[in-house]
């Protein structure tokens, strides 16, 4: 059972916003979170990558009327520093945007393509015990032919920073299978401080970066290197995988859609009726119409076409079936 917090507590949220795609995503959390989410009392944080060596370009915010929605849906703009990743490696965004958050206040971190779709107050955070998103499947490792196996690979991680291994297990999982380990998707993730979560979130992942242990000499970090670095951060700091009762984040309360085609192929009906709720009022919608995907859609019912295709009672297990098919039809936007 998932240990229940002592009392309620006020909260920060973040996400990522940058230049592209990710501004109009952050745009349509914000008024996701205002629409449905009245009962938030903590701020609101629009994490925004300075420029500087790690990117070639620019990643602010650039289209205005973005900002201005965001500052009228009580977002702040957060400015945040590149050292260790930033253009060649963007998920690590997620890593470094914490050391600019108000140290010492609890935080929860969502990726940017989240809808809130209820009461964010209604989930029973214990920030004493971090955890992240569930809603994953076995990306990482790879386990070679003639190993290691995933318990080699995981135990090196887990000896390199002086980890207990054998109390992250699932027991209930047989041996050898991806979910036995502690394995998380960085969709969302929180804990009581974002500096104390940052500093070693960036300490683990480049470590594993620069230096991988031996056991992963035939592994890709790439793009998995958050993946791989969060349930090493989660277990050290005293969570796990059941630390919030199941079906509200990834379920009742949020959903992390991914992209819009995915959101219409497979999301429940509600998930439907919320986005396209949020996203209507004029003020939203004039926004949001710039980004191709959301206006051909959301606002050009796309969407639904793309939706008839599936039968969400019996969707392909693996998602990239899902992409495949969206691909084939002509519904694949982003």
């Amino acid at each position: 059972m998932a240990k229940k917090p002592l009392k309620s507590q006020s909260f920060n949220i973040v996400v990522v916003g940058q230049n592209g795609r990710l501004q109009y995503e952050a745009a349509l959390f914000a008024a996701s979170l205002r629409a449905k989410s009245p009962n938030f009392a903590g701020r609101l944080f629009v994490a925004e990558p300075q420029p500087g060596p790690r990117w070639e370009k620019d990643g602010r915010i650039g289209n205005p009327q973005v900002r201005e929605l965001l500052e009228e849906l009580e977002a702040e703009i957060l400015p945040f520093e590149s050292r260790a990743f930033g253009e060649d490696y963007p998920y690590g965004n997620k890593i470094e945007l914490l050391s600019a958050l108000p140290e010492g206040e609890p935080f929860v971190f969502f990726d940017s393509d989240t809808l809130i779709l209820d009461d964010i107050t209604k989930v029973p955070f214990d920030f004493e015990r971090p955890s992240a998103s569930l809603r994953v499947e076995g990306t990482w490792p790879e386990p070679p032919l003639y190993g290691p196996g995933y318990n080699g690979i995981w135990k090196a991680l887990y000896d390199r920073f002086g980890l207990d291994f054998e109390s992250s297990l699932d027991l209930s999982q047989p041996d050898e299978y991806w979910r036995r380990y502690l394995y998380f998707n960085a969709g969302f993730f929180y804990y009581k401080c974002p500096k104390m979560f940052g500093a070693r979130f960036l300490k683990y992942a480049t470590s594993i970066q620069n230096d991988p242990p031996d056991a992963l000499a035939s592994q890709t970090l790439r793009p998995w290197l958050d993946q791989i670095a969060l349930p090493l951060v989660i277990h050290g700091l005293g969570g796990g995988r059941d630390a919030l009762p199941e079906g509200l984040l990834d379920g009742s309360v949020s959903c992390h859609y991914r992209l819009m085609p995915l959101l219409y192929a497979r999301e429940a009906d509600h998930v439907v009726a919320a986005l396209e709720e949020i996203a209507a009022p004029n003020r939203i919608k004039k926004v949001l119409k710039q980004y191709e995907p959301f206006k051909r859609m959301i606002y050009q019912k796309r969407g639904h076409k793309a939706r008839a295709l599936f039968d969400r009672e019996h969707l392909p297990r693996r998602e990239q079936a899902i992409r495949n098919t969206l691909k084939k039809n002509g519904y694949w936007l982003r």
